[in-house]
């Protein structure tokens, strides 16, 4: 593979690519960034009070190496990526993201499981108004599971297919959604850690092929008030040491495993508790709203689109639990971790799996559960599972409760346009 430069990416907290651009003949020895990125929300403040990124310390370097087996092309000419490694001292940075969803992975392959993870991503394609604003692409001939100009007049869709085959990334579909200028972007099922890089790259570079047209692709869970929302789909299946799908027993009830069962039962049983970790903004809350197909309850169905776990009809190898809570502007790489925990507490805590849900999700369902109403209650709830804290790993969550707990008082204080709109003629 040639190339004059290495590209060197790894997901902050956030889930925002980080890194750095390497000269080939040097970039092996990696390189290194300050930790106290670990202390910065999205406005770039800087939380001096933060745990664990050492801001009154110093700001000290932390290490982002990679194995130079992992380079893969870039989409950018000359330049290969590679997502790193990253730790301080020596040690695990306990903060980071893509550590918590390796250290969920090993957990499972403790008990003799290989997590396997399917991901599907939806996105707005947005064009800028004269305003400096942004608005959905003007796409008159819209319908759902359109193809061609109809959904996409820019041709931004064909430019990521045809990108994401050059430079490797396995996307396996794309469709246009319900809404006019969302899309459905499912990349093709493969070893846990391996499928949440390929999502954190390919996320990277569709964003980046839209800026290079003056347009923006947007992952955000809810970025338009009168349309749907965006989410982000983790498939999860287990393969056993034989590599056969431990998820699958067409003896059992539904054609599911024991093992399947449990993992349901433990995603159900910490719903609540994870919401915050897969929905980790002000804003997801906007999407997540009862009385809609979308993933609020803690329930789970036999392909039924109302319910947090979707369990697809595919039996055999394609056996599989959808879990579909996840905004789409999450970190993919927390998220998985929350859910890959939770399944695995089904397992080792021995949970009973309630019955399928056979309501229609808007004004029949079998539980009374359901997620927190806000981010703030969201945290709340994470704090109160103490057995998911301590499984996903407690530093990394008083970290992130932390800078959350700070976005929400931002939030809860701001003035915003609507509130100006509404009651200013007023009074």
């Amino acid at each position: 593979m040639d190339h004059q430069r290495v590209r060197l990416l790894w997901p902050d907290h956030l889930g925002l690519a980080r890194g750095k651009y390497l000269p080939a003949a040097t970039a092996a020895s990696g390189t290194a960034h300050c930790l106290a990125l670990f202390a910065l929300d999205y406005d770039r403040q800087m939380d001096v009070e933060a745990p664990g990124p050492k801001v009154m310390e110093g700001l000290p370097d932390l290490d982002a190496t990679f194995d130079p087996e992992s380079l893969r092309p870039g989409w950018e000419p000359d330049t290969a990526v590679a997502v790193a490694d990253i730790s301080f001292e020596g040690g695990e940075v306990d903060m980071g993201s893509r550590p918590a969803a390796k250290r969920a992975i090993a957990a499972w392959q403790d008990l003799g499981w290989e997590p396997m993870l399917g991901i599907e991503l939806e996105a707005y394609l947005m064009e800028p108004t004269e305003q400096g604003g942004w608005q959905r692409v003007a796409t008159p001939g819209h319908y759902v599971y359109a193809t061609g100009p109809a959904a996409d007049p820019t041709g931004l869709i064909d430019e990521i297919m045809a990108t994401a085959d050059r430079v490797g990334l396995p996307l396996e579909s794309v469709n246009s959604e319900y809404d006019a200028g969302q899309f459905e972007l499912t990349l093709h099922y493969d070893h846990a850690l391996k499928a949440l890089d390929d999502a954190f790259l390919f996320k990277q570079m569709a964003r980046e092929l839209a800026m290079e047209r003056g347009l923006m692709l947007t992952f955000l869970g809810k970025p338009i008030d009168d349309a749907g929302g965006s989410g982000l789909h983790l498939n999860l299946s287990l393969n056993d040491d034989t590599g056969g799908n431990a998820m699958t027993d067409l003896d059992g009830e539904h054609g599911l495993s024991d093992l399947a069962r449990s993992c349901l039962a433990g995603m159900l049983a910490h719903h609540e508790g994870m919401t915050a970790l897969c929905c980790p903004t002000v804003n997801a809350y906007k999407r997540i709203r009862p009385a809609e197909f979308i993933p609020y309850w803690a329930n789970w169905g036999l392909d039924h689109r109302g319910t947090t776990i979707r369990v697809p009809p595919h039996r055999g190898a394609g056996t599989r639990l959808e879990h579909r809570l996840s905004d789409g502007a999450a970190n993919p790489y927390t998220a998985a971790a929350a859910v890959l925990h939770a399944a695995r507490l089904g397992v080792v805590d021995d949970l009973d799996c309630p019955d399928a849900e056979t309501g229609n999700c808007l004004d029949e369902v079998n539980t009374d559960r359901h997620v927190p109403e806000s981010l703030a209650e969201a945290l709340d709830a994470l704090e109160a599972d103490t057995a998911l804290c301590e499984a996903v790993g407690q530093p990394l969550v008083d970290h992130f409760v932390h800078l959350k707990r700070t976005e929400w008082a931002k939030f809860a204080t701001h003035v915003t346009d609507w509130e100006l709109q509404h009651y200013l003629p007023f009074h």
